[in-house]
C-alpha cells in the first residue's frame, strides 16, 4: 500500500508550530500537533498514540488536510450554529436544577436527567441529547447529594429575622469587658455513626460495632471571637448537665462583667432549676440569648460537633466507652489549642 506522505516546508512548518502552541483552543493545537507529527514522517500508529487518539481520527484528519490545506483542520461544527450550551441556556439550567421539580408540573420529587431536557426545552427551546444534558450539569459544577433534613421555623420570618439580627447585633457591637458564646449539646454513642468513606471496586468496608449501645452527652460553649470551647460530661443530658456548663464558664471567664450565651429552645435550657441557678450571684453574670426554633444553622458550635463526629466518632472503631471518649477529649484539646493559636497570631 503505497503511503500518503505530507511535506509542510519549514515556513508552513514553524507556522504549525507557532499555531499549536499559542492557540487556545486544545482540540484545534492538537489537529496542528497531528499534522505536525505526520510532517515529520511518523506513522498514523506513532501519532495517534504520542497524541492520545485514534488511528482512524489521524487518517481522517490526515484526509481532510490533503482536500482543503489548512482549513480542513478547523472544526467543522461550527457550521452547526452556536452551541446549545450556550450561557444562558446553563444559567437557566442552574436555576431549575436548583428548584423542585413540582414547581414545574412534576410529581416525582427529585430530578431525572429526562425531566431536566423536558424543562429545558420548554424554558429556551432547545432540545439537547441526555449526554449532552450530562455535560451541562458537569458545567455548572451540579452533583448528586443528599439533602439536608429541616424543620421549618414556626416564627414568622419578621419575628425570625429581628431576633436573629438583635443577635447579629450584640456580636458587632460586644464590649471589650463582655464575652459571648454559643452554647449546645452533643450525643456520643459507642455504637458508631455510619458515614461516607472511599472504598475500591468491589469492596464494601464493614464498621464492627458492639452490639449493646453506650451513650454519654457533652454540653459545649465555644468562645465567639477566639473559637475556643468549653465543654461538660454526662451520662444524662438534662438541665444539671446545662447548669455544670454554666458554672464552668463563671469560673473560667472570670474577668467579663457579662456572659452571653446564644443558645437554642431545647427543653432542659428553660427549666426552674435553670432559672433559680441565673439568680445566684454567679449566675446573673449570664446572659441567655435564645435563637428562632430549628434555626441550627445559626447555631455556629453546631459546625464543631461536625467536625467532632467527622473526625472520631463516624465510624470509629472503640471497643469500649472510656477509650471513646478519652479520643473524644484528645481531638477536642487539639481543636482548642489550634483556636487559639490561630486567634493568636490573628491578633
Amino acid at each position: 500500500m503505497r503511503r500518503i506522505v505530507i511535506c509542510l516546508g519549514s515556513s508552513c512548518n514553524r507556522r504549525f508550530r507557532k499555531t499549536a502552541r499559542q492557540s487556545k483552543d486544545p482540540k484545534l493545537a492538537r489537529r496542528y500537533l497531528m499534522i505536525l507529527n505526520l510532517d515529520e514522517g511518523r506513522s498514523v500508529a506513532d501519532t495517534a498514540c504520542a497524541l492520545g487518539v485514534s488511528e482512524s481520527t489521524v487518517r481522517r484528519l490526515r484526509r481532510r488536510f490533503l482536500e482543503h490545506g489548512e482549513a480542513g483542520l478547523v472544526d467543522r461544527r461550527e457550521d452547526n450554529g452556536d452551541t446549545k450550551l450556550h450561557e444562558q441556556y446553563l444559567a437557566t439550567l442552574y436555576a431549575v436544577v436548583a428548584s423542585s421539580p413540582r414547581e414545574h408540573g412534576f410529581v416525582r420529587p427529585t430530578w431525572t436527567r429526562e425531566m431536566l431536557v423536558e424543562v429545558l426545552h420548554r424554558k429556551t427551546g432547545r432540545q439537547v441529547h441526555l449526554s449532552t444534558m450530562s455535560r451541562a450539569l458537569a458545567q455548572i459544577g451540579a452533583r448528586r447529594g443528599r439533602p439536608k433534613p429541616t424543620v421549618q421555623c414556626p416564627w414568622s420570618k419578621a419575628a425570625k429575622t429581628r431576633r436573629l439580627r438583635q443577635i447579629a447585633t450584640l456580636l458587632a457591637n460586644l464590649p471589650a469587658d463582655e464575652v459571648a458564646v454559643y452554647e449546645d449539646e452533643v450525643d456520643i454513642h459507642l455504637n458508631p455513626k455510619i458515614g461516607l468513606d472511599w472504598m475500591v471496586s468491589g469492596q464494601q468496608k464493614e464498621v464492627l460495632t458492639p452490639g449493646k449501645n453506650e451513650k454519654r452527652y457533652l454540653a459545649g460553649a465555644q468562645n465567639v471571637q477566639t473559637g475556643e470551647l468549653l465543654w461538660v460530661e454526662g451520662d444524662k443530658k438534662n438541665s444539671l448537665l446545662f447548669i455544670r456548663l454554666l458554672w464552668e464558664l463563671t469560673q473560667h471567664y472570670r474577668g467579663p462583667k457579662k456572659i452571653h450565651v446564644i443558645l437554642d429552645n431545647y427543653s432542659i435550657h428553660g427549666t426552674q432549676q435553670v432559672e433559680l441557678s441565673l439568680e445566684s450571684p454567679e449566675g446573673r453574670r449570664l446572659q441567655l440569648h435564645f435563637l428562632p426554633p430549628y434555626c441550627p444553622d445559626h447555631n455556629k458550635i453546631e459546625r464543631t460537633w461536625q467536625d467532632l463526629h467527622a473526625n472520631v466518632t463516624r465510624n470509629h472503631a472503640c471497643e469500649s466507652m472510656d477509650e471513646l471518649m478519652a479520643n473524644v477529649f484528645r481531638y477536642l484539646g487539639n481543636y482548642n489549642n489550634q483556636k487559639l493559636t490561630e486567634y493568636a497570631l490573628a491578633a
